[in-house]
């Protein structure tokens, strides 16, 4: 009884490159029961064949009555060249890992953010990971020890650089080692079988330089990838945000070495005008107001001084026509007195002169 008659059929579908090479390989099977193979035709009777696949030559060489591009056991011809394709791998759920295209050219230990779960932190992926929970009361201790060992080693460094005299840094104590040789003999070491090695640090100079140069600068290496963007997803740029977007061409005024045609729009679009914000001053408008008010004053005035004219006009002819009434009285008065009295001639001489000198006048 097999494995697989027992177990339910898998829901999603797998695919295994060994499966499918194995399908291909018993499809291309063939049942024929003679093998056909091209064999070239003998010498002198191989006018228009061409060699076209490797069993053509069979085990020698090119033949050089034909005269074609020929490739023998396919020497010296063009290879196709290498693909940057990948195999295909599967994730642990069965389903193809498409993050292997971003980790492609990368080291191992680089980080490459390619699913949208390594964008979310660790506590909302790994609840349960035991490397969240909070550390005990030892490994808490343990680590402040440590720190505060750490703080008191940089602290009294800075402290002895900063000593205006430095003194000689304290010795270890001394090792005592004992040494047999494996040369035994009263020739070797003295005749001694064991000796006793003081080994002891030597004394360091404390105002001699630096041997070696440590501050060398070596490169830092790649940082990771950044993580990547999301976008929004695109959309159809409108016909009024192509015109906001378009930015007219670079038209100057003085030189055009080839002799172009350039229209009077486009050299006014490319001088910048319309980029232009027109501030006007503020005095431009008590200047206009202050103008007009002047206007106002002056018209009031040349049309008070015509109705003062005209008022003495009128007054003028009104006082002529008043006297002119008396003098024709008057007149009407002496012609009635002439009858009467005619001793009075010379006066009304003189009074009909001056009527006649008014009549002319007007």
């Amino acid at each position: 009884m097999e494995l697989s008659t027992i177990l339910p059929a898998p829901i999603q579908p797998v695919w295994d490159r060994d499966d499918e090479r194995r399908k291909k390989a018993a499809s291309m099977k063939t049942t024929a029961l003679v093998s056909a193979q091209s064999i070239a035709p003998p010498y002198g009777q191989r006018r228009g064949w061409v060699p076209r696949n490797v069993t053509d030559y069979g085990d020698g060489g090119a033949f050089p009555e034909i005269h074609v591009a020929q490739y023998p056991l396919d020497m010296g011809r063009k290879k196709d060249s290498t693909s940057n394709a990948l195999a295909v791998q599967l994730g642990p759920d069965g389903k193809v890992k498409y993050d292997v295209i971003a980790r492609q050219s990368h080291s191992k230990d680089k980080i490459v953010y390619s699913k949208l779960s390594d964008l979310l932190p660790v506590e909302v992926v790994a609840e349960n990971d035991p490397s969240l929970e909070k550390p005990n009361q030892e490994e808490l201790d343990d680590i402040t020890d440590r720190t505060r060992q750490a703080l008191m080693r940089i602290t009294n460094s800075k402290i002895a650089a900063a000593m205006p005299v430095k003194a000689a840094e304290k010795q270890a104590p001394a090792e005592f080692i004992r040494y047999t040789p494996s040369q035994q003999g009263a020739a070797f070491n003295s005749g001694a079988k064991q000796r006793v090695i003081r080994l002891v640090e030597a004394q360091v100079d404390p105002m001699e330089p630096p041997r070696f140069k440590i501050n060398k600068k070596i490169p830092r290496g790649p940082p990771s990838p950044p993580a990547p963007v999301l976008h929004s997803p695109t959309r159809r740029v409108t016909v009024k945000e192509q015109k906001e977007w378009k930015i007219p061409p670079c038209i100057s005024n003085w030189k055009n070495a080839k002799g172009y045609t350039v229209p009077l729009d486009k050299r006014l679009a490319a001088d910048g005008r319309g980029l232009q914000q027109l501030h006007i001053n503020e005095n431009f408008a008590k200047l206009a107001e202050a103008l007009y008010i002047a206007d106002r004053k002056a018209r009031e005035a040349v049309e008070t001084r015509a109705q003062l004219e005209k008022k003495l006009a009128q007054k003028e002819k009104e006082q002529k026509e008043e006297h002119l009434r008396q003098l024709a009285q008057k007149a009407r008065d002496e012609r009635a007195g002439i009858k009467v009295a005619t001793g009075h001639s010379k006066p009304v001489d003189d009074e009909e002169q001056e009527r006649d000198a008014l009549r002319q006048d007007r």
